[in-house]
């Protein structure tokens, strides 16, 4: 009893210990092409370059989906591979040099933001300024200074704003609403439209202003101090900061390590032109 008792724990053992070491790993084969191998890494690897779209098929349709792919991949690339060119040669260099400069840009870019490096940006950027104005306005856009004067001579007749707008205005998106532009901070108009907004008292219709969509009659309606951003509202453009300027400063790092010489005296520049120099 005892015996048979031990033989069981020591086969329930074997096979626990035959059922961990075939566990998947990246090495796995799982597919063999001509007698190369193709292994579970190398899909995994496919899967993550996929674009979003194709990362929503359920896992099965995916898996199958990868695997044929590179199987037929290797069959084509292996005729290549038999009579490869310098061109081709060429374009795998450039693509390994590509990827793997991209590898370093995307580590540098990841590794830059942390909760602190976006505080303290934010401070740098945000703790001390002051509050902007933003200002709501509705305009009446047309082509011609005639007809934005011949407009702001009926509305200083009493005319009503909002009526010209729907029946006139030129700019499709505003007018439907009477020419409302609902509320804008600087920076978010043309120069000449936002200069005459600054220049305005709240219910001031402007004269005729030119931009280059055309010319515009302006009322301002209201203006108000812009609510103080949170570092909520502002995180995506201060991790976009941090990761330009660690991959700007990554950049001018390794370049200037680098120990680089340029032998280009002689050549003229159009000779890029000549594809013959490497069809061979």
């Amino acid at each position: 009893m005892l015996k048979s008792a031990l033989f069981g724990a020591a086969l329930a053992v074997a096979v626990a210990g035959a059922a961990l070491a075939e566990e998947p790993t990246a090495d796995t084969v799982v597919a063999t092409v001509n007698g190369k191998d193709i292994t579970l890494g190398h899909m995994i690897a496919m899967r993550e370059s996929l674009p979003p779209q194709y990362l929503q098929l359920d896992d099965r349709t995916l898996f199958d989906g990868i695997l044929d792919q590179i199987i037929q991949q290797e069959a084509l690339a292996g005729t290549a591979e038999a009579a490869i060119r310098k061109r081709d040669t060429l374009m795998l260099d450039n693509q390994r040099r590509g990827y793997l400069s991209g590898v370093t840009l995307d580590e540098t870019a990841k590794a830059a933001v942390t909760d602190e490096a976006v505080q303290a940006l934010f401070d740098e950027k945000y703790a001390h300024s002051e509050p902007g104005r933003e200002y709501q306005a509705a305009h009446i856009l047309v082509a011609t200074e005639e007809e934005a004067k011949a407009i702001k001579a009926e509305l200083d007749g009493g005319a009503d704003f909002a009526a010209i707008a729907k029946e006139k205005s030129t700019d499709q998106g505003s007018a439907a609403a009477g020419g409302d532009l609902g509320w804008f901070g600087v920076g978010m108009m043309v120069k000449p439209f936002e200069d005459a907004v600054i220049a305005m008292k709240t219910g001031d219709i402007s004269a005729p202003v030119q931009s280059q969509f055309g010319w515009h009659i302006i009322k301002l309606n209201d203006e108000r101090t812009a609510a103080k951003p949170t570092i909520e509202d502002v995180r995506a453009e201060l991790e976009g900061d941090l990761q330009g300027r660690a991959v700007e400063a990554k950049v001018t790092e390794l370049t200037g390590a680098a120990k680089i010489e340029k032998k280009v005296d002689g050549i003229d520049p159009a000779i890029l032109k000549n594809v013959a120099l490497i069809d061979n």
